[in-house]
């Protein structure tokens, strides 16, 4: 990470609050008097990592070019402005028996994986993502490992941003079929925020969300996929799916995720459980101060625009994204969340949020003597 965008990393795991940095790990006791051993796994629950497992999951035909194609950014050319990435995230465990979110931050993707890569690209990018497990881990530390490789070895990228996100999912899902050590009926929700210069990518399958903080105000550049949702209900019935008291096929709580092999037919036919993510793409600007991405446990709890609310003043405060990341899942705690919880905090600028200014009204009021009079009259009979 170059200098000034250091991403600051926070977990919670049975009282012991740590604090992952670059170059080494700060544990710090919380308020509680005893440490208690960390949570075991869920049982014959199995995890391998290594990429030996993914040869050719699936193979993709790739288009030729004689040149570089850049994706289009309006109004890129008339403006300096670049952002600078900062994060702080904030993950615990919950009221759940078993931690099964995993995530992942990174504020300088050009050092992170080589500018080489981008051929020519601004040299200012990121990745971000967070992934909900369920069914056990494999399926959301497999997705983690993997997706950010499987974007930038894809043949469309980085020419087609898009494509090449879209393939990736597709990638991660197949290859988790294909995996000989990971538990098959495991799954995870996924999203990710991928950003090239200005021009920010957002693709999501299931029921994470990222909402932008613009001036104060919420905007979401995702859509929950739930089995009720109408768009998803219409997908899932059309193909042949059931959805009972909420869930698909009485099963699962989203209608995307990435592995659920059990829940799926053969790789490559349509099955009412997709893993194709929703992609919105958008460029930067200046009024865009910050990316809140989490998993739902804290929407369950909380509206967009509260989180958006919390993170601004906090910013305005001390300016750190982690203990934005820490406010707003402590404050989902408060309120009673079922399950595990994961935020992102990603901000743009090294700077806090200005305060917003009310432009105050010169009108003048009054009352008329007609209203005066009838005032005077409910006042006397109250």
């Amino acid at each position: 990470m170059g200098p000034g965008t250091s991403a600051y990393q926070g977990k919670l795991i049975n009282g012991n609050e740590k604090v992952w940095t670059k170059e080494k790990i700060i544990e710090e006791e919380c308020d509680d008097s005893t440490v208690q051993p960390t949570l075991a796994r869920p049982p014959l629950m199995r995890h391998c990592m290594s990429q030996a497992t993914l040869a050719n999951p699936f193979s993709l035909e790739c288009p030729t070019h004689n040149g570089v194609i850049r994706p289009s950014e309006p109004g890129n050319k008339d403006s300096g402005y670049m952002p600078m990435f900062r994060s702080g995230i904030w993950s615990e465990i919950g009221p759940k028996q078993y931690m099964e979110d995993e995530y992942i931050c990174v504020d300088n993707l050009f050092e992170h994986l080589g500018s080489s890569a981008f051929n020519g690209f601004p040299s200012s990018g990121a990745f971000y993502g967070v992934f909900d497990g369920h069914g056990g881990t494999d399926a959301a530390s497999f997705t983690r490992n993997n997706i950010l490789n499987f974007i930038i070895e894809d043949c469309h990228f980085p020419n087609g941003v898009k494509r090449a996100l879209r393939n990736a999912f597709l990638k991660a899902d197949h290859a988790l079929a294909d995996a000989k050590n990971l538990d098959h009926s495991s799954g995870t929700t996924a999203l990710t925020a991928l950003v090239l210069g200005r021009t920010m990518t957002i693709a999501n399958a299931g029921d994470s969300r990222a909402v932008l903080g613009k001036r104060g105000r919420a905007i979401e550049l995702s859509k929950d996929h739930k089995p009720n949702s109408t768009s998803e209900r219409l997908r899932i019935e059309k193909l042949g799916g059931v959805i009972y008291d909420g869930y698909l096929n009485g099963q699962l709580s989203v209608a995307r995720a990435i592995g659920d092999w059990h829940m799926k037919g053969p790789k490559g036919s349509k099955c009412p459980l997709s893993s194709e993510p929703d992609l919105e793409e958008l460029v930067l600007t200046e009024e865009d101060e910050f990316l809140i991405i989490g998993c739902d446990g804290l929407w369950d709890v909380m509206s967009s625009q509260y989180a958006v609310t919390i993170v601004r003043k906090e910013l305005m405060m001390h300016n750190d994204p982690c203990t934005c990341s820490r406010v707003l899942v402590r404050e989902a705690l408060r309120r009673n969340t079922c399950d595990n919880l994961t935020v992102v905090v990603v901000c743009f600028s090294p700077y806090p949020p200005p305060r917003i200014e009310v432009p105050k009204s010169h009108k003048r009021r009054s009352i008329s003597a007609e209203g005066l009079d009838l005032l005077k009259g409910v006042l006397s009979n109250a």
